[in-house]
C-alpha cells in the first residue's frame, strides 16, 4: 500500500519508531561517553601528581647510607623509625601505586578505543538506517504521487462510467418506446390479417355457394337428360323412321307415369325392357358414367374447396395386396457427406429420396435391386429433418434446421419455394390429400398449414410442446410431441379435439394407407397401433434389444397395414406383425450405427433404412 511501512505499520507511525530509537540509543552512548571522560581526566591528573611526587621523592646521593655501614648504635633507633618511613619505603610504596595506577590506566585507554569503535560502529548504523530513512520517504512521496494518480485516474472512469449510464438508460428508454410501437405495429398487422383472412373466407364461401348452386343445376339438367335417354326404345325391326316415331310415342305414353327415383332403378327397368336398340343402351351407359362421375367431382370440390377454386385431389391408393417382410440385402451406399436423417419413397415406388445433415437431398432410382443416383437437390438452409413427395410425385417437401421447410420440383436442382415463419427447428412437413398444401411442424411449439400455390401460411397452430411429427388426413392433422401426448386437430376449427397420452417423447407417427390406423414410435422403446376409429391404443410392440436411436426414429407401416417396422439404435431392424402382436423377426446388416429412418415402399416389395453412418441400405 502506498501509506503503509514494510510490515503493514502506517508511515508516520514506524517514523516515529525509528526516530525515538536512535535518540535513546544516542543518550545511552553519550551518557557512558561522559561518564568515561572524567575518570580519564582524573586519571591523567593522578598520573601527573605521581610523576611529580617520584621525582621529588629521588634520593640525593650524600644522602644514601648503606646497612653495612650502619653500626650497632644505629640499631637501637628502631623504634624512632618506625615512626618516620624511609625514603626508600616510600618510594617503593609510590611505584607500586604508580604501576597500579597505570595498569588502571591503560585499562581505561582499552576500554576508551573500544567504546570508541563501537560508537564509530553505531554511528555508521545510524547513517545506514538515515538513508533507508530517506530512501523509504522518498518511495513513500512515489507512492503517495501514485496514489493521486490513481485516484485522479478512478474520478475520470467514475465520470465516464456515469455518462455511458446515462446513455444506456436513454437507449433502453428508446428501445422500450420501439418494442412498444413494434408491438402496436404487430397488432395492427395480424388485425388486417385477420381481417384480410375473414375476408377472403366470407369470399370462398359465397364463391363456394354458387358453385354449389351452379353444380346442383347442372347435376339436375344431367340427370333430367339421363331420364330422357333412359324412356327413349326402339325394336330393332323397324326402320330408322318407326323407330323415331316409336320413340316418341313411348315418350308420350311414359309421360303421365311416375318418373324413375333413382339411378338404380332406370338401371333396372332399362334391362326388363326386351325391344330396346343397342344404340340407346350404350347411350344410356355412357350417359350413366358421366353423370357418377361428375357427382363424384362435385362432391369433392364441395367437400374440399380451398379459396373457392376447386383443386385435383390425389387419393393415396395402395398397389399392394400383401407385403412380405424383407428378409436380405440387396444394396448399400454411402449416400451422403454426413449422418442421414429422412427417406421417403415416391408414390410410383421407384423414385426414392433421402436428406442428410450435409443439407442435400439425393433423388435415386430403384433398378433391378440397385439404387442408382438420379439427382441432387441443393439449397436447403441447413440439416434436412423430413422429405415427402407430394400425391403426384412431382415435388419433393423438406424441413430444415435453418427454421423453415423448402419445396423442390423434381428434375430442377435449386429450391422452388421457402416456407419460411417458424423460429426454431422445422422437424417435420408433409403433404396434404393435395398437392398445394402442406403442413409443418417445429420445435416453437406450432403447426403451420400452408398455401403451396402462393407460399402462405393459411393457419397457426399453438400445439404447447415440441413438435416431433406430424400427420394429414381428410380433416384432421394429427402431431406428436416432446411432452409424450399425441394431439389431433381438426382441419376446418382452430381447437384441439383430442389428446392421446404415451410413455415417453413421440418421435415418429404414421398413418395407415386406410387412414383408420395411426403407428407411434416413443423414446420410452416402444411403437405403438392408434386405431382411429375408437381413439384408442390397440397394441403396443417392444423387443429385447430394441432402443430408439435418436428423437427422430422414424417407425412405418406396411403399406397393406400387416407390420410394422422399425430401425434400433445398435443398427438392427425390427419387424411385428400387427394382426397377432408378436415380434416377426430383426434383421441385422451393414448398419453398425442407430438407424435414423425407413421406409416401404407402396408396392410393398422394398424396403430402404437409412443411418447415422452416412448409409442408404436397400432390403428386399
Amino acid at each position: 500500500m502506498a501509506g503503509s511501512g514494510p510490515l503493514g505499520v502506517p508511515a508516520a507511525r514506524w517514523k516515529r519508531h525509528i526516530v525515538r530509537q536512535l535518540r535513546q540509543r544516542d543518550r545511552a552512548q553519550k551518557a557512558l561517553f561522559l561518564e568515561l571522560m572524567p575518570a580519564y581526566n582524573r586519571l591523567l591528573e593522578k598520573a601527573e601528581l605521581l610523576t611529580w611526587i617520584s621525582e621529588k621523592l629521588q634520593p640525593e646521593p650524600n644522602d644514601v647510607t648503606p646497612t653495612a655501614l650502619q653500626g650497632p648504635w644505629e640499631e637501637d633507633s628502631g623504634p624512632d623509625s618506625d615512626e618516620v618511613p624511609s625514603p626508600t619505603t616510600l618510594r617503593v610504596k609510590w611505584q607500586e601505586e604508580e604501576e597500579g595506577l597505570r595498569r588502571v590506566c591503560g585499562e581505561m585507554a582499552y576500554q576508551v578505543v573500544e567504546k570508541s569503535a563501537a560508537l564509530g560502529a553505531l554511528e555508521s548504523t545510524l547513517e545506514e538506517r538515515q538513508s533507508r530513512l530517506a530512501a523509504l520517504e522518498a518511495h513513500v512521496v512515489e507512492l503517495q504521487e501514485a496514489r493521486s494518480r490513481h485516484a485522479r485516474q478512478v474520478d475520470a472512469q467514475r465520470e465516464l462510467n456515469a455518462a455511458q449510464r446515462a446513455a444506456y438508460e436513454a437507449l433502453c428508454a428508446h428501445a422500450r418506446l420501439q418494442e412498444a410501437a413494434l408491438r402496436r405495429l404487430e397488432e395492427e398487422a395480424r388485425d388486417l390479417l385477420e381481417r384480410l383472412v375473414q375476408r377472403k373466407a366470407r369470399a370462398a364461401a359465397e364463391r363456394n355457394l354458387r358453385l354449389e348452386r351452379h353444380e346442383k343445376a347442372k347435376q339436375a339438367r344431367v340427370s333430367l337428360e339421363l331420364k330422357k335417354a333412359a324412356k327413349r326404345t326402339v325394336s330393332i325391326s323397324e326402320s330408322p323412321n318407326t323407330v323415331s316415331q316409336g320413340m316418341r310415342e313411348e315418350a308420350e305414353s311414359l309421360a303421365p307415369t311416375a318418373e324413375p327415383l333413382s339411378l338404380k332403378s332406370e338401371a333396372g327397368d332399362k334391362w326388363k325392357r326386351p325391344f330396346r336398340s343397342a344404340s340407346a343402351t350404350s347411350l344410356t351407359l355412357s350417359r350413366c358414367v358421366d353423370v357418377v362421375k361428375e357427382l363424384l367431382d362435385f362432391k369433392k370440390r364441395r367437400g374440399h374447396s380451398v379459396g373457392g377454386a376447386p383443386e385435383q385431389r390425389y387419393q393415396s391408393i395402395p398397389v399392394c395386396v400383401a407385403a412380405r417382410p424383407p428378409t436380405q440385402v440387396q444394396d448399400v451406399l454411402d449416400a451422403h457427406l454426413s449422418e442421414v436423417n429422412a427417406v421417403c419413397f415416391g408414390p410410383s415406388s421407384s423414385l426414392l429420396a433421402t436428406g442428410g445433415a450435409d443439407r442435400l437431398i439425393q433423388l435415386w432410382n430403384v433398378v433391378g435391386g440397385r439404387l442408382e443416383a438420379d439427382q441432387t437437390l441443393e439449397g436447403a438452409g441447413g440439416s434436412i429433418t423430413s422429405v415427402d413427395f407430394d400425391p403426384s410425385g412431382s415435388q419433393v417437401l423438406a424441413a430444415t434446421y435453418n427454421q423453415a421447410a423448402q419445396l423442390w420440383k423434381v428434375g430442377e436442382v435449386q429450391s422452388k419455394e421457402t416456407l419460411s415463419g417458424h423460429t426454431d427447428k422445422v422437424t417435420a412437413a408433409k403433404f396434404k390429400l393435395t398437392r398445394h398444401q402442406a403442413v409443418t411442424g417445429s420445435r416453437d411449439r406450432t403447426v403451420k398449414e400452408w398455401d403451396l400455390g402462393r407460399a402462405y401460411c393459411s393457419r397457426t397452430i399453438n400445439v404447447l410442446s415440441y413438435c416431433n411429427d406430424v400427420v394429414c388426413g381428410d380433416h384432421v392433422i394429427i402431431s406428436g410431441h416432446y411432452d409424450q401426448k399425441i394431439r389431433f386437430w381438426d382441419s376446418r376449427v382452430p381447437c384441439c379435439t383430442q389428446v392421446i397420452p404415451v410413455q415417453g417423447r413421440v418421435t415418429s407417427l404414421n398413418l395407415s394407407y386406410d387412414q383408420l390406423h395411426l403407428l407411434s414410435c416413443s423414446r420410452d422403446d416402444t411403437l405403438k397401433v392408434i386405431d382411429l376409429r375408437v381413439s384408442n391404443i390397440r397394441q403396443v410392440f417392444r423387443a429385447d434389444g430394441f432402443r430408439c436411436g435418436s428423437d427422430w426414429t422414424k417407425a412405418v407401416f406396411s403399406p397393406d397395414r400387416s407390420y410394422a417396422l422399425a430401425g434400433s439404435w445398435d443398427g438392427a431392424l425390427y419387424i411385428w406383425d400387427v394382426d397377432t402382436g408378436k415380434l416377426e423377426g430383426s434383421l441385422r446388416g451393414p448398419h453398425c450405427t442407430a438407424i435414423n429412418a425407413v421406409a416401404w415402399c407402396a408396392s410393398g416389395s422394398h424396403v430402404v433404412s437409412v443411418d447415422q453412418a452416412r448409409k442408404v441400405v436397400l432390403w428386399r
